[in-house]
């Protein structure tokens, strides 16, 4: 570790920090109906499409209304990915002329860009055209992402809202979070990547002779990829449109390309957390919950940095039996040197606490402590900032059951924000807490059992083996995306397998929230008394964080101890696996 790394650690926070609050603030404006600096130009185009599309935006919904609505609009945008992924072959903008994506792996892709988890069982720039990757692909990173938003919004109003019947309108909070959030910072940003060097065009991929060989031929990939990425890292998606993701050149072609695309990724999550305490009239509320996800999002990226700036065990000692005394610069394994260790880590640390796979290294090529971070931040549930929407819905969910708890401790009944949390606000967060694990670790139990299904799969038979389809389901199911190199999951089980849990990680946690949120809403608002538990204090905040570790580690910690903590003490005493 050096100081250079701690600083543009601290440089990342700052700016974070800063941006928390005026993006909170307009974030909260735009969903409450407030006239912002963007109306003139997008108020009347979204009357228009409420006119176009038939919706009232005056008529709210309870939440098994905006629920039906929420599956509807994705089982069938999933339908319309799975079409055009099977008939690219025939439909424009295909100058590569490729062929159409097999029915198992399109049915995996449009499962996972449907739930903003972005995995990629496949090569982007050999099996997707430019139509399917803009007009499937990047669209899902827009309605995705905006899905994950507004259930946070609704559940925020639940909490705001006494005696109502109803948490808001899915369509008008849709329209809303893509035209006034999503679409124009995505344009902006765009335009920023290409004065990096982000290709933006529609020409055939370029046919190059190596300096080396000139009769050697090399094809360089290339297409509208400025668009993709903005929305990628925006919407906290995941998937590149190359099979490098951010680790490619053309995606994130300089330092300052990889910082702006490190702090895309949580500055809407972040920004949330101040929207949840300016709607709710509680603004401390808003940064005691954002002052949990950042000691937890530090702990993560101090335990990354500290392990892979030791040298590797087995490296280590083949270097000492030739007279060095130690590996020069850590575990330089798998990353990238124009970005080192510290940003490495900083990378890996965020797109695996905020439900983004858009990695710029390997995490394959972590050491085995370093490699447990990732896997632990999603087993958390990816609650440190989160994937936009899906983070702040995820850790209030453990915000109701830290107020449950802290109730239970003085012996009353417990309170958040003037809400009594009861039986059934406790049953919701607890299926949401429980479906979880219960998804993961029962799709990794049966491959680790299946020789033929699951085993096959691995290029490595070891203790890594084990961590790479744990790593694997918890990605999927945790709408991640980011994966372990080893696992070959381009396979008719995997692929349709994963493609189900995907749903079920995304789509079966949204359920409760929403009945969370319309149980809320019906309540009466109480007054403070002197037992009330203060939500927006630092006492507070430490309660959550222990709440957020305790849950998890009851959850999860067999799991995780028999992979990267076995592969630890394994590697520790010279064995290769």
């Amino acid at each position: 570790m050096t100081v250079n790394g701690w600083l543009q650690f601290g440089l990342y926070c700052l700016i974070l920090l800063a941006s928390v609050r005026p993006v909170g603030t307009y974030m909260a404006r735009v969903f409450e109906g407030e006239r912002t600096w963007l109306d003139p130009v997008f108020r009347p185009i979204e009357r228009f499409l409420y006119k176009l599309c038939g919706v009232n935006a005056q008529e709210e919904m309870n939440w098994r209304e905006y629920a039906y609505a929420m599956l509807g609009f994705s089982a069938v945008t999933l339908l319309f990915t799975y079409v055009l992924e099977r008939m690219q072959h025939w439909l424009p903008l295909n100058p590569q002329g490729l062929a159409a994506v097999g029915p198992d792996l399109a049915w995996n892709t449009a499962a996972s860009f449907s739930t903003n988890t972005n995995w990629q069982s496949y090569t982007p720039e050999t099996t997707m055209s430019y139509l399917t990757q803009m007009a499937a692909l990047a669209t899902h990173n827009f309605w995705s992402a905006a899905g994950g938003i507004v259930v946070a919004i609704a559940l925020i109003r639940g909490i705001k809202r006494t005696t109502s019947a109803t948490i808001g309108n899915f369509w008008v909070d849709m329209t809303r979070s893509i035209l006034y959030i999503l679409l124009p910072a995505s344009f902006l940003y765009a335009l920023l990547l290409v004065g990096q060097g982000v290709p933006q065009n529609f020409k055939a991929y370029t046919q190059a002779h190596t300096l080396e060989q000139p009769s050697q031929v090399q094809t360089i990939a290339q297409g509208p990829v400025a668009s993709q990425e903005a929305i990628k890292m925006l919407g906290t998606n995941g998937g590149g449109f190359f099979n490098a993701n951010s680790a490619h050149p053309f995606e994130n072609p300089t330092p300052l390309s990889n910082y702006l695309q490190i702090l895309s990724i949580f500055i809407i999550p972040a920004g949330l957390t101040y929207t949840l305490g300016r709607m709710t009239g509680s603004p401390g509320h808003g940064w005691a919950v954002f002052a949990a996800m950042f000691v937890l999002f530090a702990a993560g990226f101090a335990t990354i940095y500290w392990a892979e700036s030791q040298p590797h065990p087995l490296l280590h000692g083949n270097i000492a039996q030739h007279g060095t005394a130690t590996a020069p610069g850590g575990n330089m394994e798998g990353k990238e040197v124009r970005n080192g260790i510290a940003e490495s880590a900083l990378f890996a640390t965020i797109t695996t606490d905020a439900s983004c796979g858009a990695v710029n290294g390997m995490h394959d090529s972590f050491t085995p402590l370093g490699g447990m971070v990732p896997l632990a931040n999603i087993m958390l549930g990816e609650v440190i900032f989160g994937g936009v929407g899906s983070g702040l819905f995820g850790v209030l969910i453990f915000v109701v059951l830290a107020v449950f708890i802290a109730g239970l401790m003085v012996g009353r009944t417990p309170e958040y924000l003037g809400k009594k949390i009861e039986a059934y606000d406790v049953k919701m967060s607890m299926l949401f807490v429980l479906i979880f694990p219960l998804i993961i670790l029962t799709g990794a139990a049966v491959f680790v059992l299946s020789p033929t299904i699951g085993l096959s799969s691995l290029a490595n038979q070891g203790p890594h083996g084990l961590s790479e389809i744990l790593y694997a389901f918890t990605s999927t199911v945790g709408n991640n995306g980011s994966a372990f190199a080893g696992l070959n999951a381009n396979t008719w089980w995997y692929n349709v397998v994963l493609g189900f849990t995907m749903l079920g990680g995304r789509f079966l946690m949204k359920v409760p929230v929403l009945a969370l949120a319309g149980n809320l809403a019906l309540k009466k608002s109480v007054p403070p008394s002197p037992g009330t538990f203060p939500v927006n204090t630092g006492l507070f905040a430490v309660l959550l964080v222990g709440v957020i570790l305790i849950l998890g580690a009851l959850t999860f910690f067999p799991a995780l101890s028999l992979g990267p903590i076995l592969e630890h003490l394994l590697l520790k005493s010279g064995q290769v696996f």
